[in-house]
């Protein structure tokens, strides 16, 4: 089982990027998937949730209306676009995936079975 993460880097305050996620060894479209992110000296945070049919979208209170979380089951492919980044967004992020239907709980770290390495972003102010 793999989860890639990739698409991290340094950008200035404002600015957009978008993460993805491939996944492998495993039926994708049959799990939620998520992403995490955890910044120095802090505990992993919930950041999005997607259904497994991409119908049912999750996000913590400070991504919503700027994070888009999405996914493509023919290419076992998660994405996060992230736009009007800030400063406070500095974390490593992280995908995950959970053989469960979506619910409240997806927002836990605990709930998720399979966990990909990470890929850093790093907003300038």
């Amino acid at each position: 089982v793999q989860l890639q993460a990739s698409g991290g880097g340094l950008v200035q305050a404002g600015g957009s990027l978008r993460l993805s996620c491939v996944a492998s060894g495993f039926n994708f479209e049959q799990y939620i998937i998520g992403w995490f992110r955890q910044a120095p000296g802090k505990e992993r945070e919930f950041v999005a949730a997607i259904s497994r049919t991409g119908g049912t979208t999750y996000y913590t209170d400070s991504v919503k209306g700027r994070f888009t979380i999405s996914r493509d089951n023919a290419k076992s492919t998660l994405y996060l676009q992230m736009n009007s980044l800030k400063p406070e967004d500095t974390a490593v992020y992280y995908c995950a995936a959970d053989r469960a239907i979506i619910s409240s709980s997806s927002r836990k770290a605990g709930e998720y079975d399979y966990w990909g390495q990470g890929t850093q972003v790093t907003v300038s102010s």
